[in-house]
């Protein structure tokens, strides 16, 4: 395979300028091509301003060129990305100036959504047509994970493979193959769901709250639902996108059946109403913009928002079956969408986990479409089904008789195929995720807040169990029962999960319930201490895999840690200043270490702020020893592996020097120069108590425990936790 080391973005639109932006995320040379520099230049700012960058410095990775004068530099490229105008003509005109100045074996690729790959290459020299394939990326190409891979039949294995290793591997995507029909996975299934459920609601004349209440949360389909998705992507988007699929789609195909701009929409497109691009789509802000606004889709008027109707049942299988006008509307979108799902394997891709797959990365489900039939029922939905289709998809019919797609034997999860066989699915090299271990065996110990599981190789992996991952004192408990066990059975230990969070943090409603009680407090903070500093001394490496947020206590046991191996788009902060408190566990002092400089730590720490990525935890609560993972299904492995090369030689680190006193009119000066609420005042001079003495570091978490119980028995701290535990957002009292 070819490593991707230079690669060349023609086209600087949003897509365009967003895949390059992501590419110097890997850390690629990149260069993006418009028809002026000053339009490659325009696109990178858009994508600095729209946080497409993990870091700004990165843009500076990305070398802005016009098409004409610099096709030059793709000669040492080696992929080439088309994101231009949708237009075949456009398209191949591009290909031929790139075919008579690229290196032979160089990738050329393109991000098209909607025409096909033999379509792309016709009458294209094969020499060009063995290195080409789609590469279709979803918006914004920084968070959207699904990239779908589409080969042609003569497409080179290699380039397949060389896009689809780094893809997973630099770009964190996952990868999905599909075949080369219109739309792909995710576009093909995902705008047939988005035009049943935007039509059904037209024509039922649905409240938008009511109607993206029901294909929310029931489905596990995100928030935004419906409408909200719409407002989103652009309400003149859909029928472009529509009449295009209809176009390339079999007259009998039931996206064909759809109206693509129903007359409302078409109201809404001449008056320039289309999402939140132009301020006003399904929802808006009032005149006096206090309040939200949203479209009736009978009157065509806007009236205020309100809640959404309570649900006749929040099970989908029981909201379906409910014989009421919101269980018409899921069943008129959800068991057609699904039915339709079924319908399309192996058209659109070979196996229904392809499917799945896609639909969880690139809309947001938290559930495929196949799985979600499984939980369903496959003949609860066939039966369902034959009242909305003239026929039930063979495969769903299959799937009702063999108990599902999916099944798990011998410890492996197991896919049902088209052709009645049952295939185990093996997670890629390099992949670990505790879902998978837990079908071959179960944890090698459970307490009530946390599990000990065997990676392999000695290794052996924490996982919190709790909310969000916050830690209290079963929390606490379970990280110390871990540690009992991991010397004399494991050679190293893991600490991070499957789970969305890696810790919020001190469980938050635990600590306010024990506020009027200082002992109590007090003995709470000492004992994250004695845990925390257990975790230092561990007699094996400890490596903490920190994906999501690792906030406040979740901080402080990556700070503690020999290593971190962090997901890309890991969010990593002591942020206790903004609940009214300071980091107690530990992680004042580690601070205060880690940067020798008091004023500085005191600006980190009063700042409270979480990092945009795993980038910006560097160099402090990072260290340039601690790796970063871009695909977060690799980062258990990839943990694994970092702490294995820590085994050889292994010795706890050594406690660090005593640090010398300073000057606390210096550190009450930087306090003076920041712009800060009251009650941050207060704090800082809590913080200017822990470290301005310096001294070994018992005393400092000393100064830390005491300065935490103070702090909580303020009123102005117990309003900001219980802001934060009411709303999710910081109070500045």
């Amino acid at each position: 395979m070819t490593d991707i080391r230079k690669a060349v973005v023609i086209g600087a639109g949003v897509m365009g300028a967003g895949i390059a932006a992501h590419l110097a995320n890997a850390g690629t040379e990149v260069v993006l091509l418009d028809i002026d520099a000053e339009r490659a230049r325009a696109g990178i700012a858009r994508q600095l301003a729209a946080g497409g960058f993990m870091q700004a410095d990165f843009a500076a990775r990305v070398r802005p060129g016009a098409t004409d004068d610099d096709i030059g530099l793709i000669a040492d490229a080696d992929w080439i990305v088309e994101a231009v105008a949708e237009r075949l003509d456009i398209k191949q005109g591009l290909y031929r100036a790139i075919e008579a100045r690229r290196r032979p074996g160089s990738i050329v690729s393109s991000n098209t959504s909607t025409i096909p790959l033999a379509a792309l290459v016709a009458g294209l020299p094969e020499a060009f047509a063995r290195d080409f394939l789609i590469t279709h990326f979803f918006n914004p190409p920084r968070r959207m994970r699904l990239l779908e891979l589409v080969s042609g039949p003569m497409t080179r294995a290699d380039a397949v493979a060389t896009l689809a290793q780094f893809g997973a591997v630099s770009l964190g995507k996952q990868v999905v193959r599909c075949n080369d029909t219109p739309g792909f996975i995710a576009n093909r299934i995902g705008n047939y769901w988005m035009v049943l459920a935007q039509n059904e609601a037209i024509a039922r004349g649905l409240a938008p709250e009511d109607a993206d209440a029901v294909l929310g949360r029931p489905f596990g389909i995100p928030p935004t639902g419906i409408f909200g998705l719409l407002d989103l992507v652009g309400i003149d988007l859909m029928p472009m996108v529509l009449r295009s699929l209809q176009a390339a789609l079999p007259a009998a195909d039931p996206i064909n059946a759809c109206e693509a701009e129903p007359a409302l929409i078409a109201q809404m497109i001449a008056a320039g109403r289309t999402g939140r691009k132009a301020g006003a789509g399904f929802t808006r802000l009032s005149a006096d913009r206090r309040s939200r606004e949203t479209l009736d889709l009978t009157t065509g008027a806007y009236r205020p928002a309100r809640p959404a109707a309570a649900l006749p049942a929040s099970d989908p299988r029981a909201l379906i079956d409910s014989d009421t006008p919101l269980g018409a509307y899921a069943a008129a979108v959800m068991v057609r969408t699904l039915g339709y799902a079924a319908a399309l394997v192996p058209e659109i891709a070979d196996t229904p986990d392809a499917v799945d797959a896609a639909m969880r990365t690139g809309y947001g489900w938290r559930e495929g479409p196949f799985e979600m039939i499984d939980r369903l029922g496959a003949g609860w939905l066939a039966e369902h089904l034959a009242g909305h289709l003239d026929t039930v998809p063979p495969y769903l019919r299959l799937a009702a008789t063999a108990g599902g797609f999916y099944g798990t034997e011998a410890g492996r999860r197991t896919v049902l195929l088209p052709d009645g066989q049952r295939r185990a699915l093996v997670l890629p090299e390099g992949e670990i995720t505790l879902a998978a271990l837990s079908l071959a065996r179960p944890p090698v110990a459970r307490w009530e807040a946390g599990a000990l599981w065997d990676l392999g190789e000695g290794v052996a992996g924490f996982e919190i169990r709790s909310k969000a991952n916050a830690i209290g004192e079963t929390v606490l408990d379970a990280i110390a029962a871990a540690l009992d066990r991991v010397g004399g059975d494991f050679s190293a230990l893991v600490i991070g999960s499957d789970a969305a969070a890696f810790s919020v943090g001190a469980d938050l409603r635990a600590v306010l319930a024990m506020a009027d009680d200082p002992a109590q407090v007090r003995a709470f903070i000492a004992r994250g201490q004695d845990v925390l500093m257990r975790l230092r001394q561990a007699p094996v490496p400890v490596v903490a895999a920190a994906a999501g947020p690792a906030l406040g206590g979740g901080c402080e046991i990556c700070l503690h840690s020999d290593a971190v191996q962090a997901h890309a788009e890991l969010s990593m902060g002591l942020v206790e200043a903004k609940v009214g408190l300071v980091p107690a566990w530990g992680g004042s002092t580690t601070v205060l270490h880690r940067t020798g400089d008091a004023a500085q730590a005191l600006r980190l720490l009063i700042g409270a702020q979480a990092s945009g990525s795993a980038f910006g935890a560097r160099p402090v609560l990072l260290r340039p020893t601690d790796a970063i993972t871009m695909n977060r299904d690799r980062l258990l492995a990839d943990a694994r592996a970092r702490a294995l090369a820590l085994v050889p030689g292994y010795r706890p680190p050594a406690a660090p020097a005593p640090l010398p006193a300073t000057e606390r009119g210096a550190l009450q000066t930087v306090l003076d120069g920041l712009e800060l609420a009251p009650d941050d005042r207060r704090i800082g001079a809590a913080l200017i108590d822990i470290l301005a003495p310096g001294g070994s570091e018992e005393e400092l978490r000393a100064r830390e425990r005491e300065a935490f119980v103070g702090l909580i028995a303020m009123p102005a701290t117990r309003e900001r936790m219980q802001h934060m535990l009411a709303t999710g957002k910081p109070l500045r009292n």
